[in-house]
């Protein structure tokens, strides 16, 4: 978590992440395909391609959208960020707010046993430095600041820096 809460009522990232059973045998990576669409994912992929390469920052605005990413006014991308490939309208992000160089939004996780899902809910004015990594069911609150490299698993409260693996506050 971010920082100690102490309010009870708080929900936790982990009970706003769907559960689902693998789709095969092995892992739930296994048959991805039976869960997403393929020609979706590669048209999704294709795209954020493009984005991660365009300085344009309007253009990464308009394209994500077109993906199905709520994206707000003066929403920055920098070079290389990344919005989840497979589940990009799971993701959020409000006005005003920076996500750096080389930084991950994951709204999915396969792992062996099932894969997750979760929506992701970047508040406005919240900063996300560079190759950052948030996970899937989390919320930066508003102003907040996810330092570089940090790895985000538990929601930011607003206006609080975090940073470090696993992110929290300083």
């Amino acid at each position: 978590m971010a920082a100690d809460r102490s309010d009870d009522d708080t929900e936790d990232r982990r009970e706003r992440v769907q559960r689902h059973p693998r789709p095969h045998v092995r892992t739930s990576l296994g048959r991805w395909y039976q869960i997403r669409n393929p020609l979706q994912v590669m048209v999704n992929y294709t795209v954020i391609l493009l984005c991660r390469i365009s300085p344009s920052l309007a253009l990464k605005r308009v394209l994500l959208r077109r993906l199905g990413v709520t994206i707000g006014k003066g929403v920055a991308f920098g070079l290389e960020a990344t919005p989840d490939v497979f589940w990009p309208e799971l993701i959020t992000i409000e006005d005003d707010v920076i996500i750096g160089y080389d930084a991950t939004i994951l709204c999915h996780e396969f792992l062996r046993e099932e894969y997750r899902t979760g929506e992701v809910h970047i508040r406005e004015g919240a900063m996300i430095g560079a190759s950052a990594i948030i996970l899937p069911g989390v919320e930066i609150g508003e102003g907040a600041q996810v330092s570089a490299n940090s790895l985000v698993t538990e929601d930011v409260p607003p206006e609080t820096t975090v940073t470090g693996v696993p992110a929290t506050a300083e």
